[in-house]
């Protein structure tokens, strides 16, 4: 496959689309992750980013060390999100679990 994509010179464009897909991805996954466990979650979301760079050194082939890279990056920045996403439950923007019990 990487063949047909550099033959092309498509690899560049093909890492663009996963990496948009990949953050999308991430999205409503903290969304969920937040309503139902808050932010106890975000060490799952270290060791998916820890996983994600040990993949990404280890791996030879550059357009799977890309992709893993860039799953493992958006890995640490959702840590970042689960907790903006907390706030952003406080105010009300997104709804609260009725079965957690929250700090605010």
């Amino acid at each position: 496959m990487m063949a047909f994509l550099n033959e092309y010179h498509l690899a560049g464009l093909f890492i663009g689309i996963c990496t948009f897909l990949i953050i999308g991805l991430f999205h409503p996954i903290v969304v969920k992750c937040e309503y139902y466990w808050g932010t106890k979650s975000w060490w799952v979301f270290l060791f998916l980013g820890l996983a994600g760079v040990a993949v990404s050194v280890w791996l030879d082939d550059i357009l799977l060390s890309s992709l893993s890279g860039v799953f493992a990056f958006s890995s640490f920045w959702t840590i970042k999100e689960v907790f903006e996403q907390e706030e952003r439950v406080r105010k009300g923007w997104f709804p609260k679990n009725p079965r957690r019990k929250y700090k605010f």
